[in-house]
């Protein structure tokens, strides 16, 4: 896999590894974002992972481009050596269609398969947090069954109600929030999934196993 550490701006760095979404990729990301956060270097101000790139930023009035990449240079060389934790098992209850998921009904046209087929398919994925972004706590999900795949709305909507479980395209998640947002609106969970005054604030980490729990009754 090729490797490369590029300017991505006057305050920060990009680390590419490759130029595909591949699981090796993943474990690229994850393993030098454990390391940059088990051992963070002194001038760097934030790590936004990506499917397979990490944006390192950082403060100029501390270091130089050439300095951060030369930390990052040994970092990379240790990556094969990092031990990651285990992950987790996070297990999200939804209440699927209704006014819960306005979107139930479309998804199952679209995939030529019965609403009852949808929830069974999408609640029997053992899904991967690939990144968190979008908003905060906002968590990518891979592992969608493929005949569940659906393309995002045309016109996104204005408001989708925080805990609403969708589908764009070949992934799925949880909004955390009430924020606009195009994928299909398949169901809710009653959990608040981020929590700016909770430790940790996201239930949702990069490298998490995510399972999604059918439920009844209102969220």
């Amino acid at each position: 896999m090729l490797v490369r550490v590029l300017p991505s701006s006057d305050r920060s760095l990009v680390v590419r590894f490759g130029h595909e979404i591949s699981g090796e990729a993943r474990e690229h990301v994850r393993r030098l974002v454990w390391l940059l956060r088990s051992e963070p270097i002194r001038a760097v101000r934030n790590v936004n992972p990506a499917y397979c790139s990490v944006l390192v930023t950082f403060d100029v009035a501390q270091a130089t481009h050439a300095e951060i990449e030369r930390v990052l240079a040994g970092y990379l060389e240790r990556l094969e050596a990092v031990a990651l934790p285990p992950p987790h098992l996070v297990e999200i209850p939804v209440h699927y269609g209704g006014m819960h998921g306005p979107d139930l009904e479309a998804v199952a046209a679209h995939c030529g398969l019965e609403p009852a087929e949808v929830i069974q398919r999408h609640a029997a994925g053992r899904y991967l947090v690939d990144f968190l972004g979008f908003s905060p706590g906002f968590a990518y999900l891979s592992g969608l069954d493929a005949r569940l795949a659906t393309p995002r709305l045309e016109v996104p909507r204005r408001r989708v109600p925080a805990g609403s479980v969708g589908i764009g395209g070949s992934q799925t998640g949880v909004y955390p929030f009430s924020t606009p947002g195009g994928w299909r609106l398949i169901g809710r969970t009653p959990l608040r999934t981020f929590d700016p005054d909770r430790e940790p604030m996201s239930l949702f980490a990069i490298g998490d196993r995510v399972r999604f729990v059918p439920t009844t009754g209102e969220p």
